[in-house]
């Protein structure tokens, strides 16, 4: 595969692997977030264009979003408005994660399994990452901070501020150090905001739910920072537990 000045990307003409459809578009999402040119949230371009900047079919773009979505990388919505088409819900990660991805996207998951393994797995790196508060890396933390920082902005959908509250909840796993568990809450993530949206008309007072949200986001980090792995442990669960039973879902 070569780039050439355009930014137009084309297949290796000389008996190389061919490289597949879905992992030119993967590719080009991973360039322009690198780049700066999206960001979480922000719209993949057209499918026409896609198709002429790539060198491929408009219905091989439509199967790579297909399989970009199902790995949990965008999210699509049919029509012409301002939501149609799709938009970027995550960074890709490591293959390891994008095959969890797929697996869980087309295996059906109760809700009250996804919430039972949040608790187990997030109330784990939150203790793991207090215990090792004195060595974390600043720039781990920040990447929290600026997640908590953008879920204050002012006008913020329910999906915006979820978008952004999976991310903070994959970043406070990774603060643990075990490349795993960061792989598997990555893979989750496509779910819990799914679930997580979906739960939002059920609440009485979604504006007031968002506060309640930011305090206690902003309350787990300062447990990890002071290490206090047990009251970062109870102050994630209780967050967890705490929104579910808010959106009177039932609970493990």
């Amino acid at each position: 595969m070569w780039s050439d000045h355009t930014g137009r990307v084309a297949h290796n003409r000389g008996g190389g692997c061919r490289v597949k459809n879905y992992e030119l578009v993967l590719h080009r999402v991973e360039a322009d977030l690198a780049a700066g040119r999206l960001r979480i949230g922000g719209r993949l371009p057209g499918e026409r264009t896609l198709a002429e900047q790539l060198g491929i079919s408009r219905p091989s773009v439509r199967e790579a979003v297909r399989v970009l979505e199902a790995m949990g990388v965008v999210r699509t919505a049919t029509g012409s408005g301002p939501e149609a088409g799709a938009v970027i819900v995550a960074e890709p990660v490591s293959p390891l994660t994008a095959v969890l991805r797929l697996h869980l996207a087309t295996n059906h998951l109760p809700m009250s399994d996804v919430v039972q393994t949040r608790i187990l797995l997030e109330s784990w790196s939150a203790r793991e990452a207090a215990g090792r508060a004195p060595g974390l890396d600043a720039a781990e933390l920040k990447v929290a901070d600026d997640l908590l920082d953008r879920m204050d902005a002012d006008g913020l959908s329910p999906e915006e501020f979820h978008l952004l509250d999976a991310e903070f909840h994959v970043a406070l796993s990774g603060l643990a150090g075990n490349v795993l568990i960061a792989a598997v809450m990555a893979s989750l993530r496509s779910a819990i905001h799914g679930y997580v949206l979906a739960a939002v008309p059920n609440l009485p007072d979604w504006e007031a739910m968002a506060v309640t949200l930011r305090g206690e986001h902003r309350a787990i980090v300062a447990a990890i920072r002071a290490g206090e792995p047990e009251g970062a442990a109870d102050l994630v669960t209780a967050h967890i537990r705490g929104f579910y039973q808010a959106a009177q879902l039932q609970t493990p």
